[in-house]
């Protein structure tokens, strides 16, 4: 099994290189790909760029203690990676696509921006399975602690060991045939503190996010104005949610539904349509 690996936080980050290592230490003899932005890509989504106007360049790189049998940096996404792994840039075709470790849960609506699921969202289209993982980080705004002085400290072994058990399940019992995404979110904790999993929805907010903008003049220029992004409180989550799950101190397991066609017709939609077009 072909199996490709990326993230949103780019090829240098820590939890792409444990995460890297861990699938390649998976039981029976799987080819592991690595091919990551070559820079930060966090909120990117499932976005790939303009396709008319980049000519992004891919690079071979290294990772210390990881033996993939290739490692690529891009010049873009981590949506735009699969993109191009599915196209034959990386070699044969790939039977799965793992993404992460993220700093950072990917829970409630961060799910919708969120590069690091979003690699795997792009290679369902192309009728891929894929594996997300994330890392929820403490300690982000207390007692003055910016983010990545928090993330620096980061324990990446239990998010490695989660993701490499899962995935090797995955193998063991067969990808499906329907392409599945499996979004996992794990405690900032170690594996032995840890209180077990739970399969949950995706909730509507993650536990903290930004509260309100402020509009800064920019010096010298009259129309122009810097945005200044404050952080709310964190907020307590339902523990049926994904995010509530997390912060009570378990894995959270989410399958993320493909878009399906409603056959309820928009009111408004058919309303104006009918009476433009009949």
């Amino acid at each position: 099994m072909r199996i490709l690996v990326t993230n949103d936080d780019g090829i240098d980050a820590p939890g792409i290189q444990a995460l890297a290592i861990a699938m390649c230490e998976l039981e029976g003899g799987h080819e592991i790909v690595v091919a990551a932005p070559d820079s930060e890509y966090s909120g990117s989504g499932a976005s790939l760029g303009s396709l008319q106007d980049i000519h992004p360049v891919i690079r071979r790189t290294t990772i210390d203690g990881c033996p993939a049998s290739d490692i690529w940096s891009v010049e873009g996404p981590p949506a735009l990676c699969v993109m191009f792994s599915r196209l034959g840039a990386f070699g044969a075709p790939f039977d799965l696509i793992v993404s992460g470790v993220n700093p950072g849960a990917n829970v409630g609506r961060a799910v919708y921006h969120s590069g690091t699921v979003g690699a795997t969202l792009t290679g369902r289209n192309g009728r891929l399975s894929g594996v997300a993982v994330s890392q929820a980080v403490t300690g982000f705004g207390v007692d003055g602690q910016a983010w990545h002085e928090v993330i620096a400290d980061i324990d990446w072994t239990a998010s490695a060991t989660i993701a490499k058990a899962v995935v090797q399940r995955l193998i063991d019992e067969g990808v499906p045939a329907e392409p599945v995404v499996i979004n996992i979110n794990v405690p900032d904790l170690t594996l032995d503190q840890i209180k077990g999993w739970r399969h949950t929805e995706v909730g509507e907010a993650p536990p903290r996010t930004v509260s309100d903008v402020e509009l800064v003049p920019v010096d010298g220029d009259d129309e122009a104005y810097r945005i200044e992004m404050a952080w709310g409180d964190k907020v307590t989550l339902d523990e049926w949610t994904d995010g509530g799950a997390v912060e009570a101190g378990y894995v959270a397991v989410s399958n993320l539904a493909r878009l399906s066609h409603d056959e309820r017709p928009d009111v408004g939609a058919s309303n104006a349509l009918d009476d433009l077009l009949g």
